[in-house]
């Protein structure tokens, strides 16, 4: 059963479901379809309970903060996620509900906190199993994004962590730690931000759990948005 709502913010109506600490394998086996090398399977422990966005952030709600609306892609109305964004952008969005909020931190997800909410407790290519249809997510489209909550969500409750946009992540790109990790935040600094997820534009096996894309931090995209995460102040 997905987990219920556990945090509703109250200017933009985003809705945040509880990720559970946990255990898991990152990256991706040898002979999984489209592997890329830097996918190296290595075991992390996550120790610190996130609430993670249940939709990406949508083209309403950051014009409920931001004032304006940079989408691409305006016809599939306000529900549809945001995109257009960049990471500087973003990170201004995530300060300003930040202050005005008595009681809770927003930032991005880092890039293992990301990986394991798009699993969900699952250790396949998809949080689907071993492959992804055109009715599960919306990838490999050329009509743009859907609304968000389009299709059906992952056993964490989450939905569209497979397609729509890429989603920004908080980590600078680099190789992954040797070894085990706990709560990893990714290289201490480089030239481009880690994002995931695929999107409308790209094929399934871009959207695959373990698939690791970047941009440098001032890029826009067309098909680029993101999803928060919510700490306790």
């Amino acid at each position: 059963m997905s987990p219920s709502i556990e945090f509703r913010e109250s200017t933009t109506g985003m809705e945040f479901v509880a990720i559970p600490i946990g255990t898991f394998i990152m990256g991706s086996p040898s002979a999984e379809h489209g592997r890329g090398s830097d996918e190296i399977q290595h075991q992390v422990t996550l120790t610190h309970q996130i609430y993670m966005g249940k939709y990406e952030v949508t083209q309403k709600q950051w014009e409920t903060v931001m004032g304006s609306n940079p989408s691409s892609h305006k016809k599939g109305g306000p529900n549809c996620p945001v995109e257009n964004v960049t990471w500087y952008g973003v990170q201004n969005f995530l300060r300003r509900l930040s202050e005005a909020s008595k009681d809770s931190r927003f930032r991005l997800p880092t890039e293992a906190e990301w990986e394991y909410a798009c699993r969900a407790g699952t250790t396949s290519a998809y949080s689907t199993g071993d492959s992804l249809t055109v009715k599960q997510a919306c990838f490999d489209s050329k009509n743009g994004p859907m609304p968000v909550g389009a299709y059906a969500p992952n056993p964490f409750g989450l939905f569209d962590m497979h397609g729509n946009v890429w989603e920004w992540c908080e980590d600078w790109y680099g190789p992954y730690e040797k070894g085990d990790a706990v709560n990893p935040r990714g290289a201490s600094s480089g030239e481009k931000r880690v994002i995931r997820g695929g999107s409308w534009y790209f094929g399934a096996d871009s959207a695959r759990c373990a698939l690791r894309y970047t941009h440098s931090p001032g890029d826009r995209g067309f098909s680029l948005g993101f999803r928060a995460v919510r700490e306790a102040k």
